[in-house]
């Protein structure tokens, strides 16, 4: 039975999904109710998000079970390679992935990523440099750069 349990965040409200098997879903919305009781087996997900947020963890050592198709999950196997505090170009990730003319197949599996932060979806960018798009808003992707760059920035403003 899939469980459900919705946490604050710096970002807003993290809802998480799973069972036994593994985390099926993570996702962010703006307002939602949070869980007064954890669910035994999304206990240790909430514990890890907590940490990876106040800066302890850069790395998640949770079992994920996320539904998609076969391409899709080599896409998010390879954002998955992807370390903390470190970013790539969709072009990268198809290069790597073995197909670098696959860039808007890889760019979309990127946006179908159902378990956000735990698959670094966040960490792909532009060939660029730029942004682009992010499933959970540009604002909350450019934060979790900040939040993981190397190089602490402080606001001027």
């Amino acid at each position: 039975m899939i469980e459900t349990a919705y946490i604050k965040t710096p970002l807003g409200i993290a809802k998480i999904e799973g069972d036994e098997d593994g985390l099926s879903v993570i996702s962010v919305l703006d307002d939602a109710e949070v869980t007064t009781v954890i669910p035994e087996v999304l206990e240790d997900a909430v514990y890890q998000l907590q940490e990876y947020f106040s800066g302890e963890r850069t790395t998640f050592s949770i079992e994920l079970n996320p539904e998609g198709t076969d391409f899709q999950k080599k896409v998010w196997n390879g954002l998955l390679e992807i370390p903390y505090g470190k970013t790539c170009s969709y072009l990268e990730l198809s290069k790597v992935l073995g197909d670098p003319k696959a860039i808007r197949a890889v760019a979309a599996a990127n946006g179908k990523n159902p378990l956000w932060i735990i698959i670094p979806c966040h960490r792909v960018i532009g060939s660029n440099g730029s942004l682009t798009g992010y499933a959970g808003g540009l604002h909350r992707k450019k934060w979790l750069l900040e939040h993981e760059s190397p190089a602490k920035q402080t606001s001027l403003f």
